[in-house]
């Protein structure tokens, strides 16, 4: 009978022992379940934090690479003017000798300006338009080839690979046809 009681208190103890051995299994699933959840959301956390970094320093670079745009954007109507005047060729010996000193100041400018890389951009008369650094002010009818630069109102500035100000110009467009010809030929015909 002792036996018996031995044997049922082991089973005892084994099902206590075994409730104890299952609820500690299921505790240790859920804690690797919890510890893979937060393993996943701590490397979702370092991968969006490298991103912000790229992104910041993309950032930082692209400040430092532009830091002269506002500058140069102020700076403009000034080296606009500069450009017109030195279009000017008077006559006069003291006006020459002025239009001298402004085109050494305009100069000394722009070689500040290509310093900080910046490049000015001056389509050349009988060019090709090209819409990526020229903006077209009109268009006049000309015996040049259409869509060509007949004037350059303006010239244009670039920043390392951003344009600033893109080229003022007038380009060619075909002469239209008169119908002269045809009202000429209405009116005799009416006669």
């Amino acid at each position: 009978m002792e036996e018996n009681k031995e044997v049922v208190k082991e089973e005892k103890v084994s099902k206590r022992e075994n409730r104890k051995i299952h609820h500690l299994e299921e505790e240790l699933k859920k804690a690797k379940l919890e510890a893979e959840e937060w393993k996943n959301k701590y490397y979702m956390a370092y991968a969006n934090l490298q991103n912000e970094k790229k992104m910041y320093e993309k950032e930082h670079l692209d400040m430092i690479k532009y830091r002269a745009a506002g500058f140069v954007e102020d700076l403009m109507p000034a080296l606009d003017s500069f450009h017109v005047a030195l279009q000017i060729k008077p006559d006069d010996q003291k006006m020459q000798n002025f239009l001298i000193g402004f085109e050494y100041i305009y100069k000394n400018i722009l070689s500040v300006l290509e310093n900080e890389g910046i490049t000015k951009l001056e389509p050349s008369l009988h060019a090709k338009f090209d819409s990526s650094y020229m903006h077209a002010i009109d268009s006049e009818e000309s015996d040049e080839e259409p869509n060509t630069v007949i004037k350059v109102l303006s010239v244009g500035y670039k920043l390392k690979d951003r344009i600033i100000k893109p080229a003022m110009v007038i380009v060619a467009r075909k002469k239209e046809v008169k119908e002269e010809k045809k009202e000429e030929s209405n009116s005799s015909s009416e006669n």
